[in-house]
């Protein structure tokens, strides 16, 4: 399973930035002692983790299939995106929520708040420019005309919109921080500092239950997109010999590894040889149309000896039963 060059680039660039950016960022919080500063802080800290574990996940997607692992191990790619939301959630918002409420409740003064400023607002130009670069290879991945939510639901590459949804999550913090920042600066309340690391980790949170859900539903194993799916039975409706599509089902095992099996009826009086040709011709119809799918597998059954228990109606992969 390839993956594309604009992934690649997007987290390197995310990666490398999220390190200096940290590192900027625990200086200034060690300097100035402000609670959403060391937030900000942490929350850079896990971002480069994060995406060193996609590019993990990338790495070890690509290895090729194994007698344990017949179909390979492009799942590995989903389940390292999971484990980043985890991280997110667990260490990001965790970590953001206790020192939120330290700072609460032992509410300190932010010294030298105009290096915190600095650092905020140069942090945002950054993380902007990230955020720019992985919108666009967002965009060229396959978002369309479809909205944001849809566009995630139905992308089956983690890499490109994690990032993007880690800088999104970034850039709001930031946002946060620097509020907080000069709100407690100018009101004289050093505790709005500690209200807007909770904010922040509640920021985190969202993001990573939202990857989390994503990525789990790919882990489990989705299927193509709706609109691929009544491709796909069209092409077998129209297959010569075929009398009827008992069903047609499909997994995805990466972005870009897709199985698909379908189980055809033929016509009786076909011979073997006939309903071979016609079992190899649709397969290159279906590779030609979408390389994505790397593999075909279509059953010759008769549809009275198909067990109705193991059919799913087609309505629940969003077209009509035939």
């Amino acid at each position: 399973m390839a993956h594309s060059s604009s992934s690649r680039t997007v987290i390197f660039a995310a990666l490398a930035g999220n390190l200096l950016v940290a590192a900027t960022k625990f200086g200034a919080a060690f300097l100035t002692g402000s609670a959403s500063m060391l937030s900000e802080a942490i929350h850079s800290l896990i971002d480069t983790g994060n995406q060193g574990l996609l590019l993990v996940g990338m790495r070890r997607a690509i290895r090729p299939a194994s007698a344990m692992h017949p179909f390979g191990y492009g799942l590995e790619l989903y389940f390292w995106t999971f484990v980043v939301a985890l991280l997110i959630f667990g260490l990001g918002a965790g970590v953001s929520l206790y020192e939120g409420i330290i700072h609460i409740i032992h509410p300190q003064p932010v010294s030298h708040v105009l290096v915190n400023y600095a650092v905020l607002v140069a942090s945002i130009v950054f993380e902007g420019s990230v955020w720019l670069l992985a919108l666009r290879a967002f965009r060229k991945e396959g978002k369309g005309r479809r909205g944001w939510v849809e566009a995630v639901q139905m992308s089956k590459d983690p890499t490109v919109f994690t990032v993007l949804f880690e800088d999104t999550a970034a850039l709001s913090g930031l946002a946060v921080a620097l509020l907080g920042n000069i709100l407690s600066e100018v009101l004289d309340m050093p505790v709005l500092d500690g209200v807007a690391s909770i904010v922040i980790a509640c920021i985190l949170a969202v993001t990573a239950a939202f990857l989390a859900r994503e990525s789990q539903s790919l882990l489990t194993g989705e299927g193509v997109a709706p609109e691929v799916l009544a491709a796909l039975r069209r092409m077998a409706l129209a297959a010569q010999g075929g009398e009827r599509l008992n069903e047609i089902r499909s997994m995805h095992f990466g972005p870009r590894d897709v199985l698909v099996v379908i189980s055809l009826d033929f016509r009786n009086d076909l011979t073997a040889g006939q309903v071979e040709i016609v079992v190899s011709a649709l397969e290159r119809q279906i590779k030609q149309a979408y390389p994505e799918v790397t593999r075909v597998f279509i059953e010759a059954q008769d549809s009275h000896a198909q067990p109705t228990s193991a059919t799913i109606p087609a309505a629940t992969e969003g077209v009509p039963t035939p």
